[in-house]
């Protein structure tokens, strides 16, 4: 009687339960060590050992697979179309506004874990510096009607301010901040992102905003590796 079994399959992986997750930990590794721009679908599928449609059919695209690996409760670049739709006159307070909606709601816990990962663990921070700068402050430049290294200079400075409003009133939770209304937050810190948004910036930005940016070699990422 010939014999009923098969030979195993060969190639990629098909799709699994656990396939998601580990096309998710392929990509952060990716992200992390070679950045948005240096990292392709068919790598991410190469370390998950899977094809690389296999990764289209679980995240479509290559920004929404970067946004699901930082694990953020929004899309951030959807956040910011919706603040910048009507221009940059008043966005400083829209831009408020919606980083606390986001941080008030059930979502804010998501959020604050990725904050705490990014300050305790390097892998998480050198991401979450890519992911900042991939997919807010350059979208946030590409609209100022400025040079587009002064605007990446504006944008460096919005995040200290935002920064700094989700350290005190979510992270060490600092009162009277950190329980004051959504509104007086908003009225308050809007005015100084609005001036980071269009304001006059004064000599000091022209040699921050013609530096180039520094360029981390490998020897640099060694050492930083555990």
């Amino acid at each position: 009687m010939p014999s009923t079994s098969r030979a195993p399959r060969r190639g990629r992986r098909p799709g699994a339960p656990d396939t998601r997750a580990t096309i998710l930990d392929a990509a952060r590794s990716a992200f992390a060590e070679k950045g948005f721009a240096g990292t392709t679908i068919r790598a991410v599928a190469s370390m998950a050992g899977v094809d690389a449609a296999l990764v289209h059919h679980y995240f479509g695209t290559k920004d929404q697979l970067f946004v699901d690996s930082m694990q953020v409760p929004i899309d951030p670049g959807d956040a910011l179309n919706r603040v910048l739709a009507t221009g940059v006159d008043g966005a400083g307070e829209r831009l408020v506004r919606m980083i606390l909606g986001v941080w008030d709601s059930a979502a804010g816990g998501a959020a604050a874990a990725i904050i705490r990962s990014a300050v305790s663990n390097e892998l998480f921070a050198r991401m979450m510096r890519e992911f900042i700068t991939h997919r807010i402050l350059r979208r946030i430049a590409k609209d100022l009607d400025v040079p587009p290294q002064e605007g990446l200079l504006r944008a460096n400075l919005v995040a200290t301010q935002v920064a700094g409003l989700l350290m005190v009133r979510y992270i060490v939770k600092i009162e009277p901040l950190a329980s004051a209304s959504s509104d007086t937050v908003a009225a308050l810190i809007g005015p100084t992102v609005q001036h980071y948004l269009t304001g006059e910036l004064g000599r000091a930005s022209a040699e921050l905003g013609n530096r180039q940016p520094r360029r981390r070699g490998p020897e640099s990422r060694d050492r930083e590796l555990p």
